[in-house]
């Protein structure tokens, strides 16, 4: 299955000083794209964490290549980077007017009760898909 990329339009609160995104909103960013990119697999958080999984971030990696600012439109594509039935690493290539903006990847670990859990075992229609995506079907 393939997912659209998520849009984020930047708010007024979400510009620094200098009229542009302050660099920890990419990181939020990131955040929505993930949760959207989830839910359009079915696999949202809010089913998980009912379910007692959890997926606490333990990595995170930006690169700024051009500054955005209020009222742009960050589109943002998620896909996964590397997986194993630990963790997912996931990538995001955001862009804006059809220019790179920033490149990044969060690493995630998924728990349940505070112990690691088999995201292969726990949810394997999900871990299929992360194996899939990677290769590009």
């Amino acid at each position: 299955m393939h997912t659209r990329p998520y849009r984020h339009e930047v708010k007024y609160y979400e510009c620094d000083r200098m009229g542009i995104t302050h660099h920890s909103n990419y990181i939020r960013f990131m955040e929505e794209a993930r949760v959207d990119w989830m839910d359009q697999l079915g696999y949202g958080f809010d089913r998980m964490e009912a379910e007692g999984v959890v997926s606490p971030v333990v990595a995170v990696e930006c690169r700024y290549r051009h500054s955005t600012t209020f009222k742009d439109v960050v589109e943002i594509e998620v896909r996964v980077q590397e997986t194993t039935p630990l963790k997912i690493v996931f990538a995001y290539t955001m862009t804006c007017g059809g220019r790179v903006v920033c490149t990044a990847t969060s690493t995630h670990c998924f728990l349940e009760n505070g112990r690691p859990v088999s995201l292969e075992k726990r949810f394997p229609e999900l871990y299929a898909h992360a194996v899939e995506s990677m290769s590009g079907k």
